[in-house]
């Protein structure tokens, strides 16, 4: 047994100097076993008869986007490979704490996670190692590490390799990573103000997006038939214009790309900047979300960048979402050195962008009023999204982003040059001008690129074309017929290059049918695409009918099954289609069938293209279409480009809406009531109509008219002495009228001495008072007499 603390390399140099006593200990595990457990909590242990050798780097550890730095929490793919025609038949893996020996559990840092269990597995007698299932001869593995939680530091990437019986290597340069804790991935975003830029010259990148976003990742209410990534758009800018950003409100456009996925209006937001902004970054949508094309060939653009516009920002959207989306918001790519930067890793987690109020990815629309900022999702957001974690840990990434500097022109103010590849990539592009296309020659889509032009394993070249549709102006040359590129040709590999690895299939889902007979389907997907860059063939999806065994209740229904989806409703772009069943046999209760019978959902068509549009520059503003109050004015431009090079689609006509004073308003008065009585019941009298004001006259309206009129009126001619004794006598009903009312009255002025004055009567402008006498602290009620 080994001594304690006996490190295992210097108990391998024993082994080594007394070999006769370690030939048994070849490719076996158990012995070891129990000397790793002597030696430490935990000991790498290779199953070799000799010293570690140098690998003059024929063996290299390489973590997905080569990153310097990782995200806590985040998950990365970590590959061990050799480089043909070496090979390697067994291997150990670890992540150390930095600074760490390995002999505690503390030690060690993040997690490994199986990708194929024919290839790795756990070391029985080191749980934190990842090793070979079976020793048999390869050129790589694969496996997902899960980056320990804030606050870990920096951590080291070790991998061994035995080769043969008698040769391992062990740590050498490439065989061990160093990555440390990135800032928090959002922390600072919504406070960090732009650094002015002192680099000189111009650098030219190129942007990839990685989609992470798949079932088995995320697998909480995946959406498996319309998950997808919205066409990205962005730009190079200056700090003076801001795309999106933590904190801020949405603009209409960054509303369209997030709840219909829709990079019209943010492109045409992004072009009405002018100099602010020095290149529009486009990328095609990407259908289905997560596919191997996605991950093999991953959509790019390029762009540039100088010292005003050294900003870059872009965004596109998950769907289906009610509002959410990935991107980076001013990446600033200038150094305080005065130089660009060489190369940006960034995991992306999804945001809000505070327009819609849905919690699910298909959550019915439910507009935000007023709109919110936008936000970082969090796993505590709400019980029914898809990102729900009650203990609130971080989201795991959808996507990953890498911005590299493919070229720097003119002269630059840091001469030095990053490394022998930095050398290397600005003198290539310096013989390869720029593509800035002039918008007057029309292209047709690049074609398919060739197979490379080496038919070995060595570099070569492959090629695409595209042609000339139309030149619109004969003056301005149309250059970048032709594309090239650098390639791998065939026989890199001594396994066949053209091998699918598929994972096993996941299980089936539940029967579409509640009752009766119905359909299920299944999943798997591709764990290693083919190295000669062929497209797998090999199905990803099956279905087949079943039949849940359970009796039909009164109130079941059977439905047939979903026909056919109809043909997308836009020709390209984003559009909508349709399926319907049929009820094939309705509740024997006589109820309504509570089947669903129609589905609809988005499609997307290829890219729109159109022929770009020369126009002329907006008119002035009409004058508005009222003369008071609210009204539209318009404005005009006119197409110059021929028409029979193809439909414009740009908008010729732009509307908006003007305010000008309110419009006056009268005053507006009820009709009259019907003549009161005469108040004579012999003589002469007169006898009252009134009316109300139903508007009061507002912005210098007419004013309102009288609202009471009189008329005299004579019933008979009285009798001497009679026409006393009528009124006396019309009076004193009057009096026993209003007593039986009993009004309250107001009182409305006090005098010093005791006398109140009561308003006891109004109507409009007639007001009719009384006095009363004060006794003592009280008032006496006054009733209408």
């Amino acid at each position: 047994m080994n001594a304690p603390g006996l490190h295992p390399g210097a108990m391998l140099l024993l082994c080594f100097i007394s070999s006769a006593a370690c030939t048994s200990l070849a490719f076996t595990e158990e012995p070891f076993e129990r000397a790793g457990k002597a030696d430490g909590y935990c000991s790498r242990i290779l199953r070799a008869q000799s010293n570690r050798k140098e690998s003059n780097n024929e063996f290299r550890l390489r973590v997905e986007g080569d990153p310097d730095s990782y995200q806590p929490g985040s998950t990365y793919r970590v590959t061990v490979f050799a480089s043909s025609p070496s090979y390697f038949r067994g291997f150990t893996l670890i992540a150390l704490k930095e600074g760490t020996e390995g002999d505690k559990e503390e030690d060690y840092a993040g997690n490994f996670q199986i990708i194929d269990e024919d290839e790795t597995q756990f070391m029985t007698n080191c749980p934190h190692a990842v090793t070979e299932s079976t020793p048999r001869r390869r050129n790589n593995i694969q496996v997902f590490w899960t980056a320990p939680p804030i606050g870990s530091g920096c951590i080291l990437l070790k991998a061994s390799i035995v080769q043969k019986k008698i040769i391992f290597f062990q740590d050498e340069g490439p065989l061990t990573k160093q990555m440390c804790e990135k800032e928090s991935l959002y922390g600072d975003a919504t406070d960090k103000p732009p650094l002015d830029c002192c680099a000189c010259g111009t650098a030219k990148y190129r942007v990839t997006f990685y989609g992470n976003w798949s079932e088995k990742i995320h697998p909480k209410d995946y959406p498996r038939r319309a998950n997808h990534w919205s066409a990205i758009i962005g730009a190079s800018h200056s700090k003076n214009y801001v795309l999106w950003e933590y904190g801020g409100s949405a603009s209409e456009g960054v509303k369209q790309v997030a709840e219909l996925g829709s990079p019209v209006k943010m492109e045409e937001e992004i072009r009405q900047k002018g100099d602010e902004v020095l290149t529009v970054i486009k990328m095609k949508a990407q259908w289905p979300a997560w596919q191997p094309l996605n991950v093999r060939a991953a959509p790019s653009a390029e762009f540039s960048v100088d010292r005003i516009r050294h900003l870059m920002s872009f965004l596109t959207m998950m769907g289906p979402s009610p509002d959410w989306n990935v991107g980076l918001s001013a990446e600033n790519l200038c150094t305080k050195e005065c130089g660009w930067v060489q190369k940006v890793v960034q995991d992306l987690i999804p945001w809000d962008a505070g327009t819609d109020s849905g919690v699910s990815y298909e959550s019915s629309n439910k507009p935000t009023a007023p709109q919110e900022k936008i936000r970082p999702l969090t796993s505590l957001d709400h019980p029914q999204s898809p990102f729900y974690d009650p203990e609130g840990g971080a989201i795991t990434p959808v996507a990953r982003v890498v911005v590299e500097r493919i070229a720097r022109k003119g002269e630059q103010c840091n001469i030095v040059p990053d490394n022998v590849d930095d050398i290397v990539a600005d003198i290539a592009q310096e013989e390869k001008e720029e593509d800035d296309t002039p918008e007057t020659c029309i292209y047709s889509n690049w074609s398919p690129w060739s197979a490379c032009s080496s038919a070995t394993c060595e570099k070569g070249k492959r090629m695409r074309q595209r042609m000339l549709k139309a030149q619109l102006d004969l003056s301005v040359p149309c250059p970048h017929t032709q594309d090239f590129e650098p390639c791998m040709g065939p026989g890199c590999s001594d396994e066949d290059g053209s091998t699918c690895m598929m994972s096993e299939w996941i299980t089936w889902s539940p029967c579409s049918m509640s009752c009766g007979a119905g359909i299920r389907s299944r999943e798997r997907y591709v764990k290693q695409f083919p190295e000669d860059g062929s497209i797998c063939t090999l199905p990803t999806e099956e279905t087949e009918n079943c039949v849940v065994n359970e009796d039909c209740t009164p109130s079941s229904c059977l439905v047939t099954e979903w026909g056919e989806w109809d043909a997308c409703s836009a020709t390209c772009g984003l559009g909508m289609k349709r399926r319907e069943r049929m009820v094939k046999m309705p509740p024997a209760d006589g109820s309504i069938c509570g089947a669903e019978v129609l589905e609809v959902e988005k499609c997307m068509m290829p890219e729109c293209h159109t022929i770009p549009c020369l126009l002329t520059p907006w008119s002035e503003w009409s004058d508005c279409s009222v003369t008071c109050g609210k009204g539209s004015r318009t404005r005009h431009r006119v197409l110059k480009s021929p028409l029979e090079l193809g439909e414009c689609t740009e908008e010729l006509e732009q509307v908006e809406k003007c305010m000008l004073p309110e419009c006056p308003i009268d005053c507006a008065m009820s009709d009259w009531t019907e003549w009161s009585e005469c108040n004579k019941s012999c003589g002469k009298g007169h006898t009252i109509r009134t009316r109300a004001v139903t508007m009061e006259p507002q912005f210098g309206g007419d004013p309102c008219p009288e609202t009471i009129q009189r008329k005299k009126c004579k019933v008979r001619k009285c009798s001497r002495g009679q026409g006393n004794n009528d009124e006396k006598k019309r009076r004193k009903e009057q009096r026993e009228k209003r007593r039986s009312k009993q009004v309250k009255t107001e009182v409305t002025s006090e005098h010093p001495g005791g006398y109140n004055l009561i308003e006891i009567y109004r109507h409009v402008h007639l007001f009719l008072y009384c006095c009363t006498a004060k006794q003592g602290s009280r008032y006496l009620k006054i009733l209408i007499l």
